[in-house]
């Protein structure tokens, strides 16, 4: 009977550890994550590479989507509803939603991560206007910036997993610093002279700042503006004058603009070809190697090498 009665014992406290373990593992895998939603795809991006499994991502604009015209869905509004922190670029890049995001800061933590820039160090627009250019990504070392205030975000909404945030925020950044190195190599193939970058909409200035080419583009810093007759033909004037042979076309905007140009300058005489789509606001397919930032970063960089050098 004492046997038997160990067997039991034994057999009960076994499946009192064994069912600990279980719930245990359950619990972690069970465990509820940050819910996050930013706007463009490039944010969403540093949450995810900084995050990781303690966030579940929401970016509002997909690929092919102008920040500069977006209008906020009501499926949209109930995402940010729901969120627990939000992240945004902010430089009125998502200028039909900026009141949006004043009444959400009132309720929960919503970072405009581009605002984190020194503001000696982004770019004003000459004029009467005097915009701020809100296409920050273009120069890693600003874009770093916006990596550290996901990260600081997250740090104060979930400090438990801090050193986590820390370690993957470091180790994003030098993935950086690495695409840095290797941008600049691959753009020095590109001849002094051909290092004009002609695009639709005027995004990549801190782009031609950061690896010295000249950057020229029809439509202002936001697709919200018009362009005109006089303004296809200084850029043909400028296309012909310098003997500029390619122009590029944005997966967020209609070729329609570029294609005025590159007939212009057909027109004028000078033969210049699409040298490629660019990723400028939006980034690409989800899945694909184009739908992270780097992936993204890359494929402009061979896009451009490709048709200038």
């Amino acid at each position: 009977m004492k046997k038997w009665l160990g067997y039991v014992f034994g057999a009960g406290l076994l499946l009192i550890v064994m069912s600990g373990c279980s719930s245990t593992e359950t619990n972690k895998g069970n465990e509820e994550k940050i819910n996050v939603t930013t706007t463009i795809g490039q944010i969403g991006d540093i949450v995810e590479n900084i995050g990781k499994d303690h966030v579940q991502v929401d970016s509002l604009m997909g690929p092919g989507i102008d920040p500069h015209l977006y209008k906020a869905s009501q499926g949209d509004i109930n995402k940010l509803s729901n969120a627990d922190i939000i992240f945004y670029n902010g430089l009125h890049l998502e200028g039909k939603m900026g009141e949006i995001f004043a009444k959400m800061k009132g309720e929960k933590p919503t970072y405009p991560v581009a605002e984190a820039i020194p503001e000696e160090k982004l770019l004003i627009t000459q004029g009467s206007s005097k915009a701020v250019d809100p296409h920050v990504w273009f120069d890693i070392d600003l874009w770093k910036y916006a990596v550290l205030e996901v990260r600081d975000g997250l740090i104060e909404y979930d400090p438990d997993h801090k050193e986590d945030y820390e370690k993957n925020a470091e180790e994003y950044l030098e993935e950086l610093t690495k695409l840095q190195e290797e941008a600049q190599s691959k753009l020095n193939e590109i001849p002094e002279e051909s290092r004009v970058l002609v695009t639709a909409h005027d995004a990549f200035q801190y782009f031609g700042q950061a690896y010295g080419m000249e950057v020229k583009g029809l439509q202002g810093l936001s697709t919200d503006s018009e362009y005109g007759l006089r303004d296809v033909q200084n850029l043909v004037n400028v296309l012909a004058d310098q003997n500029i042979k390619a122009v590029f076309i944005e997966s967020s905007i209609s070729e329609r603009s570029i294609n005025a140009v590159v007939e212009g300058a057909r027109k004028k005489g000078h033969e210049v070809e699409i040298g490629g789509e660019l990723f400028s606001d939006a980034m690409g397919e989800k899945g694909s190697p184009e739908g992270t930032y780097i992936g993204m970063y890359q494929h402009n960089i061979e896009t451009i090498v490709e048709a200038l050098k």
